[in-house]
């Protein structure tokens, strides 16, 4: 009798309890259907009418004229806003104000609108020490451009700073820069400070 009521028991048990779960085949959502077609309708089309004769490096659409630019042949211009953007706006600041204590300002300076010969100078062969730039002493070091740019490429570069951010000094030639080369073609390091600079740049 016993073993029948166990037996009852364990039955009730079994019937109370749930089934394992398991995993249906349930369909999937129609709206995500839609979603995918319309993705790859619209990958289908993009590459349907995308220019097959462009170089895949340039994505954004510009081509190889675009990135050489113009500065082809005698008396081609050259961007001095894209030399000072890729060569000096780390250290300058793109608002010409540089970093304080550390890398001095072109916004006003007396060397950036002074001598042109002298601010050619700095570019080409560089200035490491004191260096006095509107009545604030820096003591870093500017790297000299003399073998990393041409003539015409520092007279943009100096041309474009000397117009900017108040500044308003006359445009130098790339003859001027050439000029410097020749004249500091012995040099053997950098300027040191204001003292080879002969004081402020004015």
């Amino acid at each position: 009798m016993t073993d029948v009521r166990e037996t009852r028991q364990a039955e009730a048990a079994r019937a109370r309890e749930h089934e394992d779960p398991h995993e249906n085949q349930a369909p999937i959502p129609r709206y995500v259907l839609a979603m995918v077609a319309v993705l790859v309708a619209w990958g289908a089309w993009y590459i349907a009418t995308a220019p097959i004769n462009q170089a895949p490096e340039l994505g954004d659409r510009r081509t190889l004229a675009d990135l050489r630019g113009n500065a082809k042949g005698a008396g081609a211009k050259v961007d001095g806003a894209a030399i000072f953007q890729s060569r000096c706006v780390a250290c300058h600041q793109s608002n010409g104000q540089g970093l304080p204590g550390v890398f001095p300002p072109l916004a006003g300076s007396e060397w950036v609108n002074g001598n042109e010969s002298r601010v050619a100078r700095i570019v080409l062969r560089g200035v490491t020490g004191k260096l006095t730039v509107k009545g604030a002493v820096y003591n870093g070091a500017m790297p000299a451009f003399a073998d990393q740019l041409t003539d015409a490429e520092i007279a943009a570069v100096l041309t474009h700073v000397r117009v900017q951010w108040g500044n308003s000094a006359s445009a130098i030639s790339a003859e001027a820069v050439a000029a410097s080369r020749a004249d500091t073609a012995g040099m053997k390091g950098s300027f040191d400070g204001d003292a080879a600079l002969g004081g402020s740049g004015g």
